[in-house]
């Protein structure tokens, strides 16, 4: 047995974060039902120092043994990553501990990859604060007139 067999018999022995996350602030899914291989994953966003980064990740497979370790491992790559940082990953990336696929596997990574970036295309952006120099600025009402209609 080959190395990269071995390791994917111990990601699907123990795989880590399959299931719905029903409070997702993404989802994402890819794949063909014509050859049977799909994928879909749910990312939960949280606030740490300033910035908005995955808290959890999870998926669901309907594919080969090796699309869900790859699934897998992805999941535990993407705590802790900013939606940019994650959009950056290739599928190569998301594989982690098990290495570079096999020629015939690499579709496995591909597939990852694009549910990822499905669910990262959904994730709404949050706009920027601009902030006064003073908290008292940055509350001040903007100038100009104010026009006050009755409402009947």
């Amino acid at each position: 047995m080959s190395d990269f067999e071995e390791k994917v018999r111990e990601a699907l022995a123990k795989p880590q974060n399959q299931g719905e996350i029903p409070d997702a602030d993404a989802v994402g899914t890819v794949g063909s039902p014509d050859c049977g291989d799909m994928l879909r994953m749910w990312l939960k966003f949280t606030e740490k120092d300033g910035k908005r980064v995955i808290d959890r990740a999870s998926f669901q497979s309907f594919g080969c043994q090796t699309a869900i370790a790859v699934a897998s491992m992805a999941t535990e790559l993407l705590k802790g990553k900013t939606a940019e940082e994650a959009r950056e990953l290739s599928a190569n990336e998301l594989t982690g501990d098990l290495g570079p696929l096999p020629p015939m596997k690499i579709h496995c990574g591909q597939l990852v990859e694009g549910a990822l970036k499905n669910a990262l295309d959904q994730t709404p952006v949050v706009p920027s604060v601009t902030v006064g120099a003073t908290l008292s600025d940055a509350m001040r009402q903007p100038a100009g007139k104010i026009r006050i209609v009755a409402v009947e």
